[in-house]
């Protein structure tokens, strides 16, 4: 029975974790899946993409909080009104990744993937760093902000990251514990990390006996 290889990258805002995501499935011809599970998550829910957008890796949870209005249009003069909490979001985008994670080989970046699947035969995890004023520069190259309120997004993003991580999984995000890998994209640049990763997976496939 076929193996699917499956890679999921938890990172920093600015740490490069997507660029590495995308490097290391064209580099191993795996799928690659970040916002697209969105798109994926619309279309087979048939709901509107706003909904999980709402919801992705940014709400404020807890007891009562994440209820978000759905409004359904059944005439011109008549709506219907429902309700879908974001733990419902959050299981129908899992359902999508657990679909895919059967299908083929994949790379995922964010969503609480390696929860998802932490009951996948080969599922490797790996959480993505970077010194703080490589964040700072990678930030302001694809962003127009000014320098100095850059600090305060990067703080801001990832305790949202780290809201929505710790939440679903009741692991801590960006700890050791929580993943098989953890590693710094500043000590040997982006590309260099990719090998770095490549060369982990294999050596695990092979204590794995795959």
């Amino acid at each position: 029975m076929k193996t699917n290889l499956i890679i999921n990258i938890g990172r920093q805002f600015g740490s490069g974790g997507r660029l590495v995501g995308e490097k290391l499935a064209k580099k191993l011809g795996l799928s690659f899946y970040d916002k697209e599970l969105i798109n994926l998550a619309s279309k087979e829910s048939g709901l509107r993409k706003e909904f999980f957008e709402e919801a992705d890796e940014k709400t404020n949870y807890g007891l009562f909080g994440g209820l978000l209005g759905l409004r359904t249009g059944i005439s011109a003069d008549h709506f219907l009104y429902n309700y879908l909490s974001n733990e419902t979001l959050f299981k129908i985008q899992s359902d999508v990744i657990r679909k895919l994670a059967e299908e083929h080989s994949c790379v995922f970046v964010g969503r609480c993937a390696d929860y998802i699947l932490r009951d996948h035969p080969f599922s490797t995890n790996v959480f993505i760093t970077a010194d703080w004023q490589d964040r700072i520069k990678r930030v302001n190259e694809r962003q127009e902000l000014d320098e100095d309120k850059i600090p305060d997004l990067l703080e801001k993003t990832d305790k949202k990251r780290a809201n929505y991580y710790n939440y679903y999984t009741n692991k801590t995000w960006g700890t050791a514990g929580s993943y098989h890998l953890c590693i710094n994209s500043s000590v040997l640049g982006v590309d260099q990390t990719v090998d770095y990763i490549i060369d982990f997976v294999e050596k695990r496939k092979k204590t794995l006996g795959l």
